[in-house]
């Protein structure tokens, strides 16, 4: 009786490649936030095993792409979610931006499989898929912009202790290096029971070293209550301009009332309240009432609010205000990392499509630190700039924590908002510092400098949540070298399989 992954191996035209996009969509589900990772030892050994019987590299790429569709379909449905927001516009667009994205993100795991089919079959083959699928993960991350958008190393995650423990190996490697572990260790159960045994042993290797680096020590911070502010308010409101006035007031009261608990609960302590990605329905850098009124709700307090600025050549920014004293604009950030098609039209595409009409938003000069009398030193990320690891911090001007503001009311009550969260964390980890997180519709959360979850807001409430600013680490390995070291496990990986393949 043949074995199940023999089985696969003997299959043929669109049988293995429908076989394939099954397993893509049951790799899929070990994505956050539902992290079925014993999915991922059936699903990669039967990639594995339909590459093993694939007639060549052609044939091994088609069933990679169509694995990589179903992954990604499944990954990133929630998309939608955002094109119903303007459904008048773009209804044309629901059936074809989530497929449309999913077929380019496929082209990336399509390439892998077809390196991996060049290598010899077994834990080679593994290997080379491994590197392979590493490399891929880290060109997406910037061809076309980039859209580093649910890295397999990503399935970590996990609520509580458990993931805290296997999440810290991100600190050295980032979580493109998770990813290549990750493929790795689902590959064994195709590899024989040597393989498993090892297997089992990298995983309690990995377990284990999570839990001491657990156990490092993290100086405090000078002391400081951050308040993070939730609004909670539907994305098809934000911009109504009868309801301004009411979302305005409703930040202000849930201002006053956050830092009146703060000072209530840590007399004497300094605070700042941060609102989320374009809270504010006024521009504050030019509404000299607004700024006041928010400085009288925060009793003085500085204020980090999200807010859309318009520079000097007329377009929109999407920035980070820092409020202090009577109202003044100590510092700000403008967004960098601008989403394409929802903040503006790639110049690669002949047809322009964007959520922003005027030309869309002017970028920003890239990571930055913000600087705010009395406050330690804050890096900004503002939304979607939280996907991309390595870069979120201004290495010269090092910050002593990382705020992040979002709006993911855009992708209402889905799995997209679980999955940023995801991301958040892992910059967390990555470099060694705390994040704390406004959310307009959620999830607000707060995470220490091991990635540890603080405390948070769910989704769909409005609130506040009060945390102290917790300390800093030093610049962890990744914070250091960055990309070069998953880089590196890529070099190491193909070094080996090529080595081995001349001795063999």
């Amino acid at each position: 009786m043949l074995s199940p992954f023999l089985r696969l191996a003997a299959l043929r035209g669109w049988r293995a490649n429908a076989i394939a996009a099954a397993l893509g969509l049951m790799s899929a589900l070990a994505l956050p936030p539902i992290h079925a990772l014993p999915l991922l030892l059936v699903a990669v050994p039967g990639l594995l095993a339909l590459l093993d019987g694939a007639p060549g590299w052609r044939a091994a790429a088609m069933r990679g792409f169509w694995f990589g569709f179903a992954h990604h379909v499944l990954g990133l449905y929630w998309i939608t979610d955002a094109i119903l927001v303007e459904a008048a516009r773009f209804w044309w667009l629901v059936p074809l931006a989530t497929p449309a994205l999913a077929v380019v993100m496929a082209l990336f795991v399509a390439a892998a499989c077809g390196v991996a089919r060049l290598a010899p079959p077994g834990w080679r083959r593994a290997l080379a898929l491994a590197g392979a699928w590493l490399a891929c993960d880290l060109l997406r991350q910037f061809i076309a912009t980039g859209f580093p958008w649910n890295p397999l190393g990503s399935v970590w995650a996990m609520p509580g202790t458990p993931g805290d423990m296997f999440l810290q190996p991100a600190a050295w490697v980032g979580v493109h290096g998770l990813t290549w572990a990750t493929l790795l260790l689902a590959a064994v159960p195709s590899l024989g029971w040597r393989a498993m045994v090892a297997g089992a042993a990298a995983l309690a290797l990995w377990g284990g070293a999570g839990l001491w680096r657990l156990d490092t020590p993290v100086a405090a911070a000078a002391p400081l209550s951050v308040v993070l502010v939730q609004g909670n308010i539907p994305q098809g409101q934000k911009w109504e301009r009868p309801l301004a006035i009411g979302i305005f007031d409703k930040y202000l009261a849930l201002t006053r009332d956050g830092l009146a608990q703060a000072r209530a609960d840590f007399p004497g302590r300094p605070a700042v309240a941060v609102w989320p990605e374009s809270a504010s329905p006024f521009l504050l850098e030019d509404d000299e009432g607004a700024r006041a009124a928010i400085m009288a709700a925060s009793g003085s307090a500085p204020v980090l609010a999200g807010s859309v600025r318009f520079g000097p050549e007329g377009r929109p920014r999407n920035s980070l205000l820092g409020l202090t004293g009577a109202g003044a604009v100590s510092d700000l950030y403008d967004k960098w990392h601008l989403v394409p098609f929802g903040e503006y039209s790639p110049g690669w595409v002949p047809v322009a499509v964007q959520l922003v009409r005027g030309g869309g938003f002017m970028p920003g000069n890239g990571p930055r630190t913000l600087h705010l009398p009395g406050l330690p030193p804050a890096g900004a990320l503002i939304c979607y700039e939280a996907i991309f690891p390595a870069q979120v911090v201004d290495a010269a001007d090092r910050p002593a924590w990382l705020v992040n503001v979002t709006n993911d009311a855009w992708f209402g009550n889905s799995t997209g908002p679980r999955q940023h969260l995801a991301a958040v964390r892992l910059r967390a980890v990555e470099e060694g510092l705390p994040v704390l997180r406004a959310a307009n519709t959620g999830i607000s959360a707060g995470f220490d400098a091991l990635g540890r979850e603080l405390g948070r807001i769910g989704m769909m409430q409005s609130g506040t949540l009060v945390l102290t600013l917790p300390g800093a680490l030093p610049p962890t390995l990744f914070a250091r070298f960055g990309l070069l070291l998953p880089a590196a496990l890529v070099v190491l990986s193909g070094a080996i399989v090529l080595a081995r393949r001349r001795l063999s």
